[in-house]
């Protein structure tokens, strides 16, 4: 499964990692006289074999290396979970060189730190995602169920950036927005998913990380999955002059009144509520959770990833909804709650689901091993694509 990993082009696709693992970069810049700059010496530009600033053993080790020649000290560490938020010291080698070998670390998605002389650093000789506010070095430790978010031989979508007005925040907004693979050679209508990334990411995360589009592709060409139009929204809409708490401003709002006649307006949609659904990851379930069920004539399908089953907030309580069987199930096709069994899922989420199922309501519940990560928002999604607009 590693060399898979490694022969797939997936294992590059972050947002700011351009080459593969096993090559290198050689620029030798010159000074432009002209443009009183610096240019590269286009002679100069070479791709060569490198050893991988993280490689990844067929045992499952992990050795991770940082060009640091004038170091004295450079240590790496997990972000906790699946991969220890202990730091390990690394050896320098003559070529300047650190390097450490770390082993126990289990399959998954996992953000990773470097600290240099005691300061946090990026690595770039590493892929770099974005999340946690900030750039992170980031590494898949592919497990043998991980192919299905890998690149396949099959016919694949086109993800788009769309501009729209907010009129909450009076700014211009991007969504990006995939189509299903035939779109532009198709006058067919196709139903809607929107989902929303988690806090401290952005309309990016489910593409760079989750590779929700590269899961669509495989699912659809498999026959596992329908057709849809999947929109990946920035789910902050803050005000000037505004503190926020948990909700970032009023993305309801925002959503419903500017984005989806937007996405209506310019793209082949089917517009009834049976055909739209909504779903998230973290604050972005709480933010589905809290606008599928305001805005029930607009959609009839849910997914909540790892963010517990929030039937009571201080912004609302659904309580009686909730025991009400008859209403809900006429209401909702799909409603799923997600989570990683490390996170818990299976302490606080899956005995709220089976209550409901067992008065009688067509909620389903779906775990995996995991933390608070992208590989278990990725096995999520794959779980909701699955039901949904059958």
């Amino acid at each position: 499964m590693v060399q898979d990993f490694y022969r797939n082009s997936i294992s590059t696709a972050q947002i700011l990692f351009f080459h593969k693992p096993d090559k290198d970069v050689i620029l030798n810049f010159k000074l432009d006289a002209n443009t009183k700059g610096v240019t590269p010496g286009m002679k100069d530009v070479k791709v060569v074999d490198a050893v991988p600033a993280i490689k990844i053993h067929e045992n499952g080790d992990v050795t991770f290396r940082y060009y640091a020649p004038e170091a004295k000290k450079v240590e790496v560490a997990g972000c906790g979970g699946y991969f220890s938020d202990e730091k390990n010291e690394m050896t320098r080698g003559e070529d300047g060189w650190w390097s450490v070998t770390v082993s126990g670390i289990k399959p998954g998605f996992h953000n990773h730190k470097y600290w240099v002389d005691g300061n946090l650093m990026v690595n770039p000789d590493a892929p770099v995602g974005y999340g946690w506010f900030y750039p992170i070095n980031v590494f898949d430790l592919p497990g043998e169920e991980d192919d299905f978010w890998m690149m396949k031989d099959v016919p694949h979508g086109d993800v788009r950036m769309e501009l729209y007005k907010s009129s909450v925040t009076g700014r211009t907004k991007c969504a990006w927005v995939y189509c299903p693979p035939g779109y532009d050679q198709s006058d067919k209508r196709y139903p809607v998913l929107y989902i929303q990334h988690g806090v401290g990411e952005n309309e990016m995360g489910w593409v760079w990380q989750g590779h929700l589009n590269t899961i669509a592709d495989n699912m659809i060409a498999e026959g596992k999955a329908s057709e849809m139009i999947i929109v990946m929204n920035c789910g902050y809409a803050f005000e000037e002059g505004k503190n926020y708490t948990f909700f970032p401003g009023d993305f309801d709002k925002e959503l419903t009144e500017d984005c989806i006649p937007h996405i209506d307006a310019h793209y082949r949609t089917l517009t009834d509520r049976r055909n739209r659904a909504m779903a998230g990851l973290s604050l972005g379930s709480g933010q589905a959770f809290a606008i599928a069920l305001k805005h029930r004539d607009l959609f009839a399908n849910l997914g909540v990833f790892s963010g517990g089953f929030p039937i009571v907030r201080n912004e609302y309580d659904y309580t009686d909804y909730f025991n009400d069987p008859e209403t809900f199930n006429a209401e909702f096709d799909v409603m799923l709650f997600t989570g990683g069994d490390d996170e818990g899922y299976n302490e606080r989420t899956a005995p709220v689901v089976a209550e409901k199922q067992a008065l009688g309501l067509n909620v389903k519940g779906y775990h995996h091993p995991g933390f608070h990560v992208w590989d278990v928002w990725r096995f999520s999604a794959r779980e909701f694509l699955g039901l949904i607009f059958k």
